[in-house]
Parts: C-alpha cells; sequence; structure tokens
C-alpha cells in the first residue's frame, strides 16, 4: 500500500485495520491518520513486534485487502 493509497482509503480502511489490530485505539488511529509509516510504529509499539514483522503484517494487510 503506498502512502497515497492509505491516506485517499483511511476512512475506509479504517474499520478494516482496527479489526486487524484491535488493540489499536481510536487514538491511535488519529495519529496515523493514513500514514503508513505511523501504522507500522503503532503496531510495533501495541504489539511488541520488530520493524520487520510489523513491516510484513502491514504487507500482508495491504494484499488482503487489494491496496497495493
Amino acid at each position: 500500500m503506498n502512502t497515497d493509497t492509505l491516506a485517499g482509503q483511511w476512512k475506509q480502511l479504517k474499520g478494516k485495520i482496527q479489526e486487524r489490530w484491535s488493540k489499536l485505539t481510536d487514538d491511535d488511529l488519529g495519529v496515523i491518520e493514513g500514514k503508513r509509516e505511523q501504522l507500522v510504529g503503532k503496531i510495533q509499539e501495541r504489539y511488541g513486534y520488530a520493524k520487520d514483522r510489523a513491516e510484513q503484517e502491514v504487507a500482508r494487510f495491504d494484499k488482503d485487502c487489494g491496496c497495493n
């Protein structure tokens, strides 16, 4: 998912993101605001993942939702 896609579809994707990563709060989603690197960082923070794993999770989400 490129940055433009995430930002452009943020309202539609927010629900799917929260379903996938339920530990992300509404405040987290407000901070993320469609920014991919922010999403990766919040996933790292909430789930204790290494950056590589968080990147893989987001890449998998991209593929599953057809965002890439």
